[in-house]
């Protein structure tokens, strides 16, 4: 008897909470949503993963569950080497606090993102570069929301910048700002980024006419033609990202991390073969590295304590109004343009002012199509979607200005 009570003691059967339970059934859905739905899979899968194995009593801090330990848990976390941490609390926090603590991984995965990054349909199109700009209301919309129903300015600051569509973005400012509400705000984040699809054609239905879905980009360029035309595009594409990175720099320092990184990326992407080993390094194996540590790592955040809160659902809900706000403010912001000028242009373009790149761009071409099977607006909406992705990081960096420390 002394022998199989030593056994049962091994499992983790005694110390199952119905909580644990609960958060199985969560990780076991998104699991679901990212294999079979195929939404958001690269950062999906490792999301809920991690959630699972965060969710199970383990060997670490007198039984707690195996997922990363908050610094309420154990206050002196932080003053540890990272040798001592993976020695008392396990690989996943050695993981978390070098990596994601630090604020390491987004701006690496940023910066694969920038090798993948395509600025010339901004660059040839620089007037839908605003709406980029103008869809980042819903960010502020809803801090200003959040602060009024009980968050804390830095929490509601983590909630708004869902809103940009951009998951690396709301995750480095939620490390910053909020990071006991990391997990939560990162799955809010990539779950409506997989949801582009059909939260952009709700939002435009409900604001859009069908004659204002039908104007024809390339006819109005037809008709207004534009005065100024780019001859040496490759020289340009090398010279934008150096000179962003200067103004951002000198404007919004504290977004460089972020829009740095993305710039870099597109910098040694555009620059061709003589750098083209590092291109395909950070848009392949080193971006993928991280993806992985990041998905394991938030998800990890995620155990039945820390995530079965009132709070959340308020993220949730939130975060969904943030995205329709951010796709709402970018259509308006064109409908407003389109009132004092000839040259029209479709409201599409303004839904796309989200970071969600190509996905965003791809549906609002699809929806085009399906009013006037002439009317391919994939590289207008790009202009909006890639400037989107500027504004974001921008945005977020204007918060942690005003908010970190």
């Amino acid at each position: 008897m002394e022998i199989f009570e030593k056994l049962f003691n091994m499992t983790a059967l005694g110390g199952i909470t119905p909580g644990m339970i609960l958060m199985w059934l969560i990780g076991t859905v998104l699991l679901f949503l990212g294999i079979h739905k195929k939404y958001e899979p690269l950062l999906l899968v490792p999301i809920a993963f991690g959630l699972l194995i965060a969710n199970f009593p383990g060997v670490l801090v007198s039984g707690e569950p195996m997922g990363v330990v908050s610094t309420e848990q154990a206050p002196g976390i932080t003053h540890l080497t990272m040798l001592e941490i993976a020695k008392e609390y396990g690989i996943i926090n050695f993981v978390y606090y070098s990596l994601i603590k630090t604020g390491f991984l987004p701006p690496v995965i940023f910066m694969g993102v920038g090798a993948l990054t395509d600025f010339g349909p901004m660059l040839r199109n620089l007037r839908l570069a605003f709406f980029g700009a103008a869809a980042q209301i819903g960010i502020f919309t809803v801090l200003i929301c959040a602060l009024l129903v009980g968050f804390s300015i830095e929490e509601a600051a983590s909630l708004g910048i869902i809103g940009g569509a951009d998951g690396p973005t709301a995750i480095y400012t939620t490390i910053i700002l909020a990071d006991h509400l990391l997990g939560p705000v990162a799955i809010a984040a990539y779950s409506y980024m997989a949801l582009v699809p059909v939260i952009i054609p709700l939002v435009v239905k409900m604001t859009c006419n069908t004659s204002e879905l039908q104007i024809n980009m390339k006819l109005q360029d037809k008709l207004f033609p534009g005065k100024i035309e780019i001859k040496n595009i490759k020289t340009v594409k090398i010279i934008f990202p150096i000179v962003l990175s200067l103004v951002i720099g000198l404007i919004v320092p504290s977004a460089l991390p972020l829009a740095g990184m993305l710039l870099f990326g597109n910098l040694i992407k555009e620059i061709g073969t003589s750098t083209e080993r590092l291109s395909k390094a950070a848009s392949g194996p080193i971006m993928n590295t991280a993806t992985i540590f990041l998905g394991l790592s938030v998800g990890a955040t995620m155990t039945a304590s820390e995530f079965l809160q009132w709070e959340i659902i308020g993220i949730i809900v939130g975060g969904f109004l943030a995205f329709g706000i951010s796709i709402g403010g970018g259509i308006f912001a064109v409908k407003g343009y389109n009132f004092f000028n000839k040259k029209k242009i479709n409201p599409l373009i303004g839904a796309t002012g989200l970071s969600a790149v190509p996905m965003a761009s791809r549906v609002a071409n699809e929806i085009a199509l399906k009013h006037d099977p002439q009317n391919h607006l994939l590289q207008y909406a790009m202009a909006s979607n890639i400037s989107g992705v500027i504004g974001s990081a921008v945005a977020a960096g204007v918060l942690i200005s005003f908010l970190a420390g």
